[in-house]
């Protein structure tokens, strides 16, 4: 299992130096090398990333059943921290597409799920509830919108993330805060 994650962390490595066709090689081999083992987290992992790139070059089609079946083996898992960030990823597709009912059924889930969680992380439970208020901005439903982004800059000032506070304090002086 090692190997597998070293294989992912090399992937996301190159990934975040933009190499995105060796990103995707890499977690292609990292989901068939996890299948093969068995190593489900790994697995997990590795489709979720593969999405990611995905996303990244414009595919979002081709991210969508790879994140879908990330959140269906995390719900498999019973890890309801590795489930909350997979559904808000697949939430982010959904939103992306136009499908604004899957998307809010995906943040509300995850929301449910770092809200429930003893100590959820909060830069994670920050960037679920980021989507989530942009939805329902969206969706005209600026008080639902006006809570989620207060709690987000709550969560973002905790986790020390400046630019995530200055984006809710803009997003709530808009809304009329």
């Amino acid at each position: 299992m090692d190997n597998i994650r070293k294989v992912i962390e090399k992937a996301w490595q190159a990934r975040r130096l933009g190499r995105l066709e060796d990103a995707e090689r890499g977690l292609l081999r990292a989901i068939e090398m996890s299948r093969q083992s068995g190593a489900r987290v790994d697995l997990i992992r590795a489709l979720h990333s593969l999405g990611q790139v995905m996303r990244d070059l414009g595919q979002s089609e081709r991210a969508l059943p790879l994140c879908q079946e990330a959140a269906d083996l995390s719900r498999q898992e019973g890890d309801d921290l590795l489930l909350a960030h997979t559904v808000r990823h697949l939430g982010d597709l959904h939103r992306e597409a136009g499908r604004l009912e899957e998307a809010d059924s995906c943040y509300q889930e995850a929301l449910t799920l770092y809200g429930g969680a003893a100590q959820p992380p909060p830069l994670a439970h920050a960037n679920a509830l980021r989507p989530a208020a942009l939805l329902k901005e969206d969706q005209g439903e600026v008080e639902a919108a006006r809570q989620l982004w207060s709690q987000a800059r709550r969560l973002y000032e905790s986790a020390g993330v400046a630019a995530g506070v200055a984006e809710c304090e803009t997003r709530l002086s808009q809304l009329g805060t």
